[in-house]
């Protein structure tokens, strides 16, 4: 456990509550996300429970009880939310734009009434900002 981790102590954070959960890792959602409507609507992140800095650092169990909770959470925000769609990512490292430095699997459902609706990742790659030369 780290000092100060919001992820290796997420009780204490009142704005996330842990929702499911195994022996490996946790899904955790926002407040805001659990309210229907907005651009987080059901949107969380499975996180190990012990303090690993990237998704390069879980064991072979926490890879795989990641896969097993990921299909219990889709399973329940299919029935709450019914997202047309679903981004799904790690973020490792500053620059790839990680800001806890405790592995955190997103889970973000999308909705086909989003103005950003049909940009998944690849559209980070094909905007013209973001160019490196």
């Amino acid at each position: 456990m780290i000092k100060e981790c919001v992820f290796c102590e997420p009780e204490l954070d009142a704005k996330q509550k842990m929702l499911f959960s195994n022996e490996y890792c946790l899904f955790l959602q926002l407040d805001e996300a659990r309210e229907k409507g907005n651009q987080l609507s059901g949107a969380g992140v499975i996180v190990p429970r012990h303090h690993r800095e990237t998704v390069f650092d879980l064991t072979e169990e926490e890879w795989n009880s990641t896969y097993k909770l990921l299909q219990e959470v889709k399973s329940y925000i299919d029935r709450n939310y019914q997202p047309s769609g679903y981004n799904l990512g790690w973020n490792c490292g500053e620059t790839a734009g990680q800001h806890i430095f405790h592995a955190h699997f997103h889970i973000l459902p999308r909705y086909a009434d989003e103005p950003m609706a049909g940009k998944g990742i690849r559209y980070l790659f094909k905007n013209p900002n973001n160019s490196r030369g």
